[in-house]
């Protein structure tokens, strides 16, 4: 029987690639069937996007073939009807946004394929609603959050009706929420006869396909069923990688003698084998100490609109009040849309308030007369895009680019310093071009250069977005070792099991607003807040809960990491 796809012995190397650098891809060769769900994952910069956009024919091999329903890719032939098989949502999907509003983006590809005019409202009306965008349809695009640009791009893709769709870290974007209820569109149209190739760095989405595919310096370490590679813990953490959280503590609740089967790989059934307490220790309730420092910034009543006074207005803040104190970690949470990102540029005096009070550190940001110079001295932002940020074409000198602005001295050794902190090596990237690095690695470079200027303040958005685990390991640690130093640092993330990690307050914003506040413990004992705003709980917060309704003698607020949760359950088992 023939593949619906056949990759066989793919060797891909640019021009620019150094001739001392291997293959980005070194002889791949692999089959998928047709109606399969491959999840495809890797550390950054082992070749996974280069790899997919093989598949619908935007790179062509240096050696071997690519063949979708028997179309060889590098027959320019077989171009336009491979694009009508081969749907694609990109990693950073401003990229495949082509018009200036959401209905208009989403006809484009239906406008190419001749569709009637009739259909082709419909059809953007019903792929619209799919996404959750249809109220927005006559927004311009480009006033969209990162998430809602991954929406629009998945509607546009789906309103082509592809026989194949390759997806490119589709949720690094999304709230969790939105992310689980994308996963259930996928593995929906993966029942419809689609062909799916996922790419992740999230395990606990990859543990949902048919085949996972390991990647590692252009080459395939491993292709297996989910539950065999997901049990295999060293050949994951050898590959930089990691084994879901279900696994995890699956793991361990098997050390503390309960009956969970060794098939288990999703939060459901993880839940649904969660065991009744049957001691008689009750839990204790203690109360939390408030740890009160200098408040760093302090925003009252902040009010923000796009386009204001136009027929596109959009309102991003309104009303926002919170504080933050002095040399600590902080967590803004919220959906896509809520007001994160223009929150954050509000703090680096980006954008300022049409109404309301802000103060950071020393400076009145609300009045218009404070120089933006003072503030970028105080308080960098890394953005949620990092290519957006970038002003040169070599690594080496996009980091030095503020240092060179401020007439910073010794510019080598704060370049390499920086570089080492996010574990980029000196003289392996220092001379890279930016284009040719993975999205992971462009996240590293936006935090290099702005940890290079050495700022009190430090304002990170989606920061972990793109990476892979290990990385975004390093990269909590590092947020822990900065704060040790005396940053104060403020992230905004959908990843609420990385805040409870770090952080020691925890916002949430709703519609411009923010609708609690407080110690991060404390917020992660809101559930009701938590739906209220749209996310949803960690996994770990969730089984806490759950086993505390089982009667199990722990508190909810005090066990909100794995980690804790296992220690308490240890001493609860001794």
């Amino acid at each position: 029987m023939t593949p619906y796809i056949e990759i066989k012995d793919l060797h891909y190397r640019p021009d620019t690639l150094p001739p001392e650098k291997s293959d980005i891809l070194d002889g791949i060769s692999f089959n998928i069937d047709e109606g399969q769900f491959i999840a495809i994952i890797g550390e950054n910069g082992s070749g996974k996007t280069t790899l997919i956009k093989h598949i619908n024919g935007l790179l062509l091999p240096t050696q071997g073939y690519v063949k979708v329903e028997g179309l060889d890719t590098r027959n320019q032939q077989n171009k336009r009807k491979l694009r009508s098989l081969v749907g694609m949502v990109f990693q950073n999907p401003a990229d495949q946004i082509v018009a200036s509003t959401l209905e208009e983006d989403v006809a484009f590809g239906l406008e190419n394929l001749n569709m009637p005019t009739s259909e082709m409202r419909k059809s953007v009306s019903e792929h619209l609603r799919m996404v959750g965008l249809l109220q927005a349809a006559n927004r311009p695009a480009h006033l969209l959050s990162g998430g809602e640009m991954q929406k629009l791009a998945l509607a546009g893709v789906l309103a082509r009706e592809p026989k194949v769709i390759l997806f490119d870290e589709p949720t690094s974007m999304l709230d969790p929420a939105t992310r689980l209820a994308l996963l259930q569109q996928i593995r929906d149209l993966r029942k419809r006869g689609l062909t799916i190739i996922y790419i992740t760095h999230h395990m606990e989405e990859a543990v949902f396909a048919d085949q996972v595919i390991i990647l590692r310096g252009g080459k395939i370490v491993e292709k297996d069923k989910p539950e065999k590679i997901f049990k295999n813990t060293a050949l994951l953490y050898e590959n930089g990688l990691e084994i879901p959280e279900t696994v995890f503590l699956a793991n361990h609740f098997r050390t503390l003698g309960w009956k969970i089967p060794e098939s288990v790989l999703t939060p459901d059934d993880l839940i649904a084998h969660l065991p009744l307490y049957k001691g008689t220790q009750a839990a204790e309730n203690k109360k939390h100490l408030n740890n009160i420092t200098r408040k760093i910034i302090e925003a009252k009543d902040l009010h923000y609109t796009y386009l204001e006074d136009t027929p596109f207005s959009k309102s991003a803040l309104q009303g926002a009040t919170v504080n933050f104190s002095n040399q600590q970690i902080h967590g803004l949470a919220g959906t896509n849309g809520s007001g994160k990102s223009t929150l954050l540029q509000h703090f680096n005096g980006i954008l300022r308030p049409i109404k309301g009070e802000l103060r950071v550190d020393d400076l009145q940001l609300h009045n218009p007369e404070t120089p933006l110079i003072n503030v970028i001295k105080k308080v960098g932002l890394v953005f949620q895009n990092p290519e957006t940020q970038f002003f040169e074409v070599f690594v080496g000198d996009e980091i030095a680019y503020g240092p060179k602005q401020f007439k910073m001295d010794a510019l080598r050794e704060r370049v390499g310093a920086a570089m080492a902190m996010v574990g980029l090596d000196f003289e392996g990237y220092k001379d890279r071009r930016l284009e040719t690095l993975s999205g992971g690695e462009k996240r590293k470079v936006a935090l290099a250069s702005t940890l290079v200027l050495d700022q009190k303040i430090l304002l990170f958005d989606e920061p972990t977005a793109g990476m892979d685990p290990r990385s975004r390991e390093d990269l909590l640690k590092l947020f822990i070792s900065l704060n040790n130093s005396g940053k104060t640092i403020i992230i905004a993330t959908h990843r609420l099991e990385e805040l409870a990690q770090i952080s020691h307050s925890l916002s949430i914003m709703q519609a411009g607003k923010i609708i609690t506040s407080g110690e991060t413990q404390t917020i992660f004992a809101e559930k009701e807040k938590i739906n209220e705003s749209g996310l949803l709980e960690p996994l770990t917060v969730q089984i806490t809960r759950i086993l505390c309704e089982n009667g199990w003698p722990i508190i909810l607020h005090h066990n909100i990491t794995s980690d804790q949760l296992i220690s308490a359950l240890e001493v609860q088992t001794a």
